[in-house]
């Protein structure tokens, strides 16, 4: 087997664990399994601080901001409502329904939406 096709195989092998070890640390904290609303809350709440800690703040409102805590902190169960303005807001956003695909969700679970009035 080539360097190539093993380094390949390990990133693989690698990036599939991810999730299953959030799993598992979450069920040996918890003392039970989470369902899988909870883990997919999590692993966005988790990419919303990557997020923010690699972007920072600078140019996103506190609208934004505000709603978007509010979503997580419902446990990701409310309608969305996140209405991204800013370029900075709309970057974040854009990031953030690709994070949250990669981590096993739809696009459609982010809160991001304008919605008329």
């Amino acid at each position: 087997m080539g360097y190539r096709v093993r380094s390949i195989t390990a990133l693989v092998v690698f990036l599939v664990g991810l999730p299953a070890g959030e799993s598992s640390r979450a069920v040996a904290q918890q003392g039970r399994p989470q369902s899988w609303p909870e883990v997919k809350c999590a692993r966005y709440a988790k990419a919303w601080s990557d997020a923010l800690a690699r972007q920072g703040a600078q140019g996103l409102g506190q609208e934004f901001l505000d709603r978007h805590e509010a979503f997580l902190a419902s446990g990701c169960t409310t309608r969305g409502d996140v209405c991204p303005r800013s370029a900075e807001e709309l970057e974040l956003a854009n990031m953030m329904v690709v994070a949250a695909m990669n981590a096993g969700t739809a696009s459609t679970f982010p809160p991001f939406a304008c919605r008329r009035e």
